[in-house]
């Protein structure tokens, strides 16, 4: 999975065509939000017109709400261009990513596209009521890639004046949410992916949350502005310190195979640290990986 995800309106030449350069790990498409009803059919041309030429970044799509009258039309019009997956936003439950994978099976098939090509990445936490389903989202598809959240619109829902305090940490019922998603991609094995930061001229905060939120447990960051991308993966990436460290874990129980427990550094390590050390060392691996595919340092 990827650190930086990086909204991009589809209904825009200009913000689509910087956005092929910005360094982001993926760039999702968007034609909800942030595109007038009166200019989807449009945003939707352009989206299939970047999927045919984008080499650079895994790029997916943000549909609209499966429920209304655009998403299917959304659908048909980006799946057959073969994008890296489908954004599915306001879920009411893991049903909706169900139900958007079985869509997703006709339109491959109709597009002659490998079965299961196309990934799931729900905002899990919209609507008030999927807060309650979160753990079925490890039973609903083969195709989900990872879950993520929002709070502007769960916000919205319960009439809130405000899901942040007066210094930008989240309120307690944001938080809630931003944990519940956290626990249920982990419970369903798949990247958790935080919430965007809003103020993007605000570099030093935005250091500040992604730092935190790798530290939490996320694995990714999604974002609104080109700007933000260069910060999102710098914190996301493991230090040098951290993966010699796990090296160090990593030795000391290769060393130890039949122990429950190894002493490094005057510290006790059990098996949850060598869990922590191979999680780093594979994504310092995948991220060089990444690298040497696109040529960046």
């Amino acid at each position: 999975m990827s650190r930086s995800f990086l909204f991009v309106p589809a209904d825009s030449p200009r913000k689509l065509e910087k956005a092929g350069s910005c360094g982001a790990d993926a760039l999702i498409l968007d034609l909800e939000d942030s595109v007038a009803p009166s200019a989807r059919p449009a945003a939707r041309e352009l989206a299939v017109e970047f999927l045919g030429r984008a080499v650079a970044a895994d790029v997916w799509v943000r549909i609209n709400p499966l429920a209304g009258p655009d998403a299917l039309e959304d659908l048909r019009a980006v799946v057959p261009a073969a994008p890296a997956g489908i954004v599915l936003p306001k879920p009411v439950g893991a049903r909706d990513a169900s139900d958007l994978a079985k869509l997703l099976d006709s339109l491959e098939q109709e597009s002659k596209l490998a079965q299961g090509s196309t990934r799931i990445l729900p905002i899990a936490t919209e609507r008030p009521q999927a807060l309650f389903r979160l753990h079925e989202y490890a039973e609903a598809t083969p195709r989900l890639a990872g879950l993520t959240w929002g709070a502007e619109d769960l916000s919205a829902a319960v009439g809130a004046a405000a899901s942040r305090d007066d210094v930008g940490h989240w309120l307690p019922p944001y938080e809630l949410a931003r944990s519940l998603c956290l626990f249920a991609a982990a419970a369903a094995g798949v990247p958790a992916i935080d919430t965007v930061f809003t103020d993007f001229r605000d570099v030093e905060g935005l250091g500040q949350y992604a730092s935190r939120a790798r530290r939490d447990g996320f694995d990714g960051m999604l974002a609104i502005h080109p700007a933000q991308v260069p910060v999102i993966n710098a914190a996301f990436m493991p230090t040098e310190a951290e993966i010699e460290r796990a090296n160090k874990i990593i030795a000391s129980f290769a060393e130890h195979p039949d122990a429950g427990v190894v002493s490094l550094d005057g510290e006790m390590i059990d098996r949850p640290h060598w869990l922590q050390a191979k999680r780093i060392l594979d994504t310092a691996m995948r991220l060089d990986e990444k690298a040497a595919e696109t040529g960046n340092e």
